[in-house]
């Protein structure tokens, strides 16, 4: 009996010390700016590289890609957890291909930045991005909010009660903390977790067009998700199922027409 308690008691130490770890460590698991994913192809278009400042310590490496920014729609990009600018290129490449501009923007510790990547903090990258548009004579409803996978969440809080003239998601998740449950199912995640992004609950609030857009086969972040997502917006709301993609999306014509479409019908 005593030993069974020895085991009882020292498995019940080590779980709290999992615990301790997890909850100290929990944004190097969840930011990755070191990662590369290999996404990144040659880079076909022009583009203005800049640092975006949000403060005086904080400056953000930043892409735009100038079509005619009176002229046309800017979409304004925000990427996942992981990789850097040169990670998205594929996608560049053929965003480059529309009438369109685009801004994209890295996180506090991505593409070189300093700073600490938190949920709070990136909103403020967000909003920064936003004014710096507005200052450059690009009107909110003249502003086309991407959100990528974690960016999503960023994209969903940035986008409740405003008036941008479109959100468009790839492979968004409902919350963190039931994206953190697929793969931590034996921790208390609700009560650890710091940065929640709750997109379940935000997407209510949104009143602008909406496109989700999401792979079946996605082993990162579960296809029903995005379901999830469409299922609590408003209309006018529209869903692509993509059947032979995984997380990160294939970028090939055919998933940009439906983009273009959406884009143009708004």
């Amino acid at each position: 009996m005593k030993y069974l308690s020895l085991i009882a008691s020292s498995a019940l130490i080590i779980y709290l010390v999992l615990l301790i770890l997890i909850y100290v460590n929990q944004r190097k698991l969840l930011y990755l700016p070191t990662e590369n994913n290999y996404l990144d192809d040659p880079i076909k278009f022009k583009y203005k590289e800049f640092f975006l400042e949000v403060d005086k310590s904080i400056k953000l490496r930043s892409w735009l890609i100038e079509k005619d920014l009176k002229k046309y729609k800017t979409l304004l990009f925000f990427h996942g957890n992981a990789g850097n600018l040169f990670n998205r290129s594929y996608k560049l490449n053929k965003f480059n291909e529309l009438d369109l501009n685009v801004l994209i923007i890295s996180w506090r510790s991505f593409s070189g930045n300093s700073g600490e990547p938190t949920e709070s903090n990136l909103y403020s990258d967000a909003i920064t991005a936003v004014k710096w548009l507005n200052k450059k004579g690009v009107k909110s409803e003249n502003i086309v909010l991407y959100g990528e996978s974690l960016g999503t969440g960023v994209a969903v809080e940035i986008g409740q009660g405003n008036k941008f003239n479109s959100i468009i998601l790839e492979s968004p998740y409902t919350s963190m903390e039931k994206a953190a449950k697929i793969y931590y199912p034996y921790l208390p995640i609700k009560f650890l977790l710091k940065d929640k992004y709750n997109s379940e609950k935000k997407i209510k609030n949104i009143k602008t067009p909406i496109l989700i857009m999401h792979g079946k086969k996605d082993q990162i972040i579960p296809f029903y998700m995005g379901k999830k997502l469409f299922d609590n917006a408003n209309n006018p709301k529209f869903f692509l199922q993509i059947d032979d993609d995984d997380h990160m999306l294939t970028f090939n014509d055919s998933l940009l027409l439906e983009i273009k479409n959406f884009i143009n019908k708004y």
